[in-house]
């Protein structure tokens, strides 16, 4: 009975829990029910009606909606664990690789072999000395790692990998505007520049995989490394400027000690460098003012996370350590070629990325040619060796030589000597420099290939006078002269600045800039003020570099076509992997070939440059080897101050600067004296390699485009009219001085002669152009008021015989040497002479009518002189004449 009241309890309990449980869902449902009932029947309507502010809050924070807020939020939660894992999971192979052994291994393979394009090696750049990249932790000094953490990554002991208050920092400062924060800790910079390098410049969308990834693999290293081990491997494998990877590394190359014996000082400035290692090297003097900004920086961190005192930092920042950083030229020993190589690396850390170029390990081929390179040392040795550089004044150089066809650069030097104390290391190749009038070719080949109205060509007239009010200041040229109306060949040939100015006036001062950056000068006047210098730029009023000057040039010498500059043929990593490969191009048509075609003629012309350079001049006129050759001296207060020589081949092209570092001025500014540096090397290159190798042969030159016109000795482009802007016109000359005419000119020296008028296209006033070497721009100074005139007496006598008479002529030359004396009997010439004498005349025994003799004297100024003898022909009787 009791089993029995047992068992029916027990079913009254469940069928009340059922009852319960059924009751409570009815009343939900119910409640659902009325809820729906309250709302819209439109789909849309009930949608906005749900949103309301009172029905969504009310229903997300009620008991039922938190709970399904927690149902979503779980299966996030387990979808996010699930995926994290897969994505462990995945890159969990990759971490085997950042093993202290296999890390070790990987950064041996430092060293950088440069060679040149023939396989001699220029540099094997593996720093100063033996050193190693990869130490234990032993050998690193605490200092280091501590100012590391300090500026790198402050809550490195706290975090496991990944700081998200770290990333939230950065991100709220990044969004406010502040400066640039990465939020990465140091355990994920490690990552990265194991993993990533090749990556890390990705940035923005593109970034975010490669973030995903480091943060994961960061937190799997913090799972198997400790914080030591961790700390010593980024300090290994971090960059420290130029190809310094690894603590060891910047500490032997920048103070040439181990990392363990760093002090303070030297450890905070090594710590500064990761960030930013190619702003930051100390070798990087324009990135000096920031460095030291930084260190500072550093040692504020360590003091205030309490690594040191503030008294320690006060101290250290008081340490002159730029002053005691060691030399670079150090790590250069036994380096060929040093200013090139160090463009070669510039460029490739630009081009391949700093880590990449840092590592190491890389085998360049370059452009440069060992055998010209020494031909040019040794000449830039012998300048220096020589009393030139005491008589002009000049104190450095530098020189590139381009091979013209492909745009690579074959030898360079960028100062007297490399290792030449205080200025030996800085490249005036790359430096700022004026060009003087070397520039003006580059200027004329714009103005040749302008198809205006009027056009130009080398015979054309570009008057040679004060145009200072069209200048804006007072422009002279180099011997405060005027030349008046010489052609352009004339004005190019003996650079003159005046004419070059017109030429820019008339092409347009923006567009002959655009077309000197477009033939490869592209840094000409594109410094500071420079950008706003006007028509000085015609005449080499700003700064360029000197190899894109030679590329200028180049272009020129390629018939107008336009190439870039090459440095490098090909780039092999440790891997045999090609990074980088020089590949030919058809380049850009710059200015028209037979714009170029002219400039050439012009600057292979010596009869034409003779007056300002004399014939033959060294450098201009190479034995075997036809070259262009423009010279130019820049000026500082009226005085040179650098001075320059260009010259160019269809094989090679070659520009020589001599000056001075300081830019102080020189002596003497004698343009030619580049010439010697200029010969030896080209006459060598043309003959001793390119002709070697097939590159080229004695006589070669431009074939002359089809179209040019050839009138008077003078080349004009085919666009060129014989008859524009020109009218005819007479004018009356002086024949001594083959000048105008004056009130002076004496009768018989004047001589009238068909002129062409034209006029001046910048001063608007008339040029007239004369025929045979007559000169319509200048007065005749040959005759002056105080000259003195020729001359003559005459008398008569009965001669010996019957009917002659003797007539003796004395003349007396004045300012001018006498040319001859005409006698004349009766008006009529009857004898010419060139000096006092006598005639004897005879005349007919029918004839006795009476005849006046005079004489008339010219000289050599056409002035004359004339004189009648007191008696006349025959004044005698025959019976006079036999009586005596």
């Amino acid at each position: 009975m009791l089993k029995k009241r047992s068992k029916s309890r027990k079913l009254s309990v469940y069928s009340n829990l059922s009852t319960s449980r059924k009751t409570k869902k009815d009343a939900e449902a119910k409640k659902r029910a009325q809820y729906l009932a309250s709302l819209p029947k439109h789909p849309v309507k009930r949608l906005l009606c749900r949103m309301k502010p009172k029905n969504f809050f009310g229903y997300w924070f009620s008991k039922q909606g938190g709970i399904k807020a927690l149902r979503i939020f779980g299966i996030f939660i387990i979808i996010l664990c699930l995926f994290l894992g897969g994505l462990f999971l995945y890159f969990r192979k990759d971490i085997d690789a950042i093993r202290p052994g296999e890390l070790s291994k990987n950064v041996q393979s430092t060293v950088t072999t440069y060679l040149d394009r023939n396989g001699e090696v220029l540099w094997e750049d593996k720093g100063d000395g033996n050193y190693k990249l990869v130490v234990e932790g032993s050998d690193i000094s605490q200092y280091v790692k501590d100012a590391t953490v300090s500026i790198e990554d402050k809550d490195f002991y706290k975090h496991g990998g990944v700081s998200f208050s770290g990333l939230m920092r950065a991100l709220i400062n990044n969004l406010s505007g502040g400066s640039t924060q990465g939020g990465s800790t140091l355990t994920q910079q490690l990552v990265k520049q194991v993993f990533f390098a090749d990556e890390a410049q990705q940035r923005g969308i593109n970034g975010i995989p490669r973030k995903i990834k480091e943060m994961i693999l960061a937190i799997e290293v913090e799972r198997m490394y400790n914080k030591d081990q961790i700390l010593n491997l980024y300090l290994n494998e971090s960059p420290y400027g130029g190809r310094r990877n690894g603590v060891e590394s910047g500490a032997q190359t920048y103070f040439g000690k181990s990392a363990k014996d760093l002090t303070l000082a030297e450890a905070a400035l090594l710590a500064a460098i990761p960030q930013n290692p190619s702003v930051f090297d100390p070798y990087n003097i324009a990135g000096h003012e920031a460095l030291i900004e930084r260190q500072h920086t550093v040692l504020s961190n360590m003091a205030e996370q309490g690594y040191i005192t503030e008294d320690q930092a006060k101290e250290a920042k008081a340490y002159p350590i730029l002053d005691n950083i060691v030399p670079e030229a150090n790590q250069y020993t036994n380096i060929r070629a040093p200013h090139f190589v160090q463009m070669v690396r510039s460029q490739l850390k630009e081009e391949l990325g700093e880590t990449t170029v840092g590592k190491g390990g890389l085998t360049v081929t370059t452009t440069l040619d060992l055998k010209i390179q020494t031909k040019l040392e040794e000449a830039m040795n012998t300048m220096f060796n020589s009393s030139k550089p005491v008589y002009a004044g000049f104190s450095n150089g530098a020189a590139t030589v381009e091979d013209t066809k492909t745009g690579q650069i074959v030898a360079l030097m960028g100062s007297r000597d490399f290792n030449w104390p205080g200025y030996g290391q800085d490249n005036a190749a790359t430096a700022y420099i004026q060009p003087g009038s070397t520039i003006k070719p580059l200027v004329y080949s714009e103005l040749f290939q302008k198809k205006l109205s009027i056009n130009y060509g080398s015979g054309s007239i570009l008057r040679d006078e004060n145009i200072d009010s069209i200048y804006g200041a007072q422009l002279r040229n180099a011997d405060r002269t005027f030349k008046g109306d010489i052609t352009i060949r004339t004005s190019l040939a003996t650079s003159r600045n005046i004419p070059a100015v017109k030429a820019m006036y008339i092409s347009g001062i923006s567009k002959t800039i655009d077309t000197i950056h477009g033939l490869g000068a592209t840094s000409y006047c594109t410094q500071g003020n420079e950008t706003q210098v006007g028509l000085a730029s015609a005449i080499g009023g700003c700064g360029v570099k000197q190899i894109d000057l030679v590329n200028g040039f180049a272009s020129l010498a390629r018939e107008g076509v336009y190439k870039p500059t090459s440095y490098v043929l090909e780039v092999k990593n440790n891997s045999n992997e090609t990074l980088k490969k020089w590949v030919d191009t058809a380049g850009t048509q710059i200015v028209d070939s037979q714009s170029a075609y002219i400039v050439s003629d012009i600057l292979t012309d010596d009869i034409a440059r003779s007056p300002l350079s004399g014939l033959h001049a060294v450098g201009m006129e190479i034995p075997g080897v036809k070259t262009a050759t423009k010279t130019g001296t820049s000026d500082k207060d009226g005085n040179a101050k650098d001075i320059w020589m260009m010259s160019y081949s269809p094989a090679l092209t070659m520009g020589v600067w001599l000056g001075n570092s300081d830019a102080t001025i020189l002596k003497n500014g004698n343009s030619s004296i580049p010439g010697q540096i200029i010969a030896t090397v080209m006459e060598y290159a043309h003959k001793d390699v390119y002709a070697a190798k097939g590159l080229w042969a004695p006589g070669s030159w431009y074939t002359k485009p089809s179209g040019i016109q050839t009138v008077n000795r003078e080349l004009y482009p085919s666009w060129w009219n014989k008859s524009q802007g020109k009218t005819n016109a007479k004018m009356t000359f002086d024949k001594v001085s083959k000048k105008k005419a004056t009130n002076l000119t004496p009768e018989g020296a004047r001589i009238e002669l068909d002129v062409t008028k034209t006029t001046d296209p910048v001063s608007k006033k008339d040029i007239y152009l004369a025929p045979d070497g007559y000169d319509a721009t200048s007065d005749d100074d040959s005759h002056k008021s105080t000259d003195v005139k020729p001359v003559v007496s005459i008398s008569v006598k009965a001669g010996t015989t019957a009917n002659t008479y003797v007539i003796d002529v004395t003349a007396t030359a004045g300012t001018f040497s006498i040319t001859d004396i005409k006698v004349k009997v009766g008006g009529s010439v009857v004898s010419t002479m060139t000096s006092s004498g006598s005639y004897t005349y005879t005349v007919s025994s029918s004839d006795t009518s009476a005849k006046t003799v005079s004489a008339t004297v010219t000289d050599s100024g056409y002035y004359t002189g004339e004189g009648t003898a007191p008696t006349s022909i025959p004044e005698y009787t025959k019976s006079e004449q036999a009586t005596q």
